[in-house]
């Protein structure tokens, strides 16, 4: 059984996503940030960095239990403790492992941005949109070229799929138009149709 500390982002909504494509019960804690839950003792316990998603393996390695924070290592642990959504063979490996950190260190930081300003700031700030807009679309161009050569970013469908589809779905928020960009639109619907991703995006419902 894994416990799962999330909350309705796109990085909790990898973690419920990838629990349901390998099929491995979990028990969901919600962590409400809007209310400041993440700084809770027991949760700081869990994720020392106070951000969601964190996990509890309670039959971890030597059956032990085990806990992890940051998202993209846990969808790693994962793969690995089920043999699945990541390859064994070196290099097929690390196609996805570069997705993975494509997703860590550019998606994820860039479209956060990008939401930050385009919507939570108290302030508009001209410089920071633009900025930010512009580096989100470069990086769906970025997609967008990978996508015409391969059906999904790491050539099968992988946990680097799974880690950057919740941050495309919120296109809307960072002011991009899937019609643009129409190998990312034809990987997003395939994803979407995918009944445990459907499952895993509607994790936590509160």
């Amino acid at each position: 059984m894994i416990d799962l500390c999330t909350w309705k982002t796109p990085n909790g909504r990898k973690v419920s996503v990838m629990l349901e494509e390998v099929g491995l019960p979990y028990e969901v804690h919600p962590v409400d940030i809007t209310k400041g839950e993440q700084f809770k003792l027991e949760f700081l316990s869990i994720s020392p960095n106070n951000k969601i998603p964190a996990i509890v393996d309670r039959d971890g390695p030597e059956g032990k239990p085990y806990s992890l924070f940051e998202s993209g290592a846990i969808l790693m642990y994962l793969a690995e403790k089920t043999s699945k959504l990541m390859p064994r063979e070196v290099r097929s490996r690390y196609e996805v492992i570069k997705w993975l950190m494509f997703q860590m260190g550019g998606v994820g930081p860039m479209f956060g941005q990008a939401h930050h300003f385009m919507r939570s700031a108290s302030e508009k700030i001209p410089y920071a949109i633009e900025r930010f807009h512009k580096e989100t679309k470069r990086l769906y161009g970025v997609m967008e070229k990978r996508l015409g050569e391969r059906e999904f970013l790491a050539g099968e469908y992988s946990i680097g799929d799974i880690a950057t589809y919740p941050w495309v779905a919120r296109y809307e928020w960072h002011s991009v138009s899937l019609e643009e960009f129409p190998n990312v639109k034809r990987w997003f619907d395939t994803i979407s149709s995918r009944p445990a991703v459907q499952r895993g995006m509607e994790v936590p419902k509160v």
